[in-house]
């Protein structure tokens, strides 16, 4: 169970690129979660993802110190369900009812793929620990930054387009 959890059902063994599908297949599960389910058992689902998340990991590595599998993608699905979280959470304070309007789970998907690749300051930290935690914390700092980014866009669209109204 715990390599099932980890490799996030198969996704992590698509290829190339398996973090990119891991957080592809976050983003559309993730969406049909908030839409279907609501924003509060997003919330509930991203926690239970990364408490999950955690204990796959630890188990899965408890032999193998300092390893990263590639094909360990539970790691993306809980950084891109936090980074979600903020613009899904923006939407619902404000009622909206549907799928979150593009381009917000874009800009999500994007700001924690960069953030997941380019691994700035707590997000590399947490990378070079080299432990099972690692694993997780890494991609949550990222989710982290992501979904602060994807506010920062969005404020920086709109407050100049109300003023011009």
């Amino acid at each position: 169970m715990s390599r099932l959890i980890a490799i996030f059902f198969g996704v992590g063994l698509m290829r190339p690129a398996p973090g990119t599908w891991g957080s592809l297949a976050a983003i559309l599960l993730g969406l049909l979660v908030d839409r279907y389910l609501g924003f509060p058992v997003l919330v509930l689902a991203t926690l239970a993802v990364t408490l999950a998340g955690f204990w796959a990991v630890r188990r899965e590595l408890a032999q193998r110190p300092g390893d990263d599998p590639s094909e360990f993608v539970i790691d993306e699905v809980a950084g891109q369900w936090l980074a979600l979280l903020f613009s899904a959470a923006a939407f619902w304070a404000r009622g909206h009812e549907g799928f979150l309007p593009w381009p917000a789970p874009l800009a999500a998907f994007a700001f924690f793929r960069l953030f997941d690749i380019w691994k700035p300051w707590l997000v590399g930290r947490a990378d070079r620990r080299h432990d099972a935690d690692g694993v997780m914390l890494d991609d949550l700092w990222a989710g982290l930054f992501a979904g602060i980014a994807t506010v920062i866009a969005a404020a920086a669209y709109h407050i100049p387009m109300a003023l011009l109204q």
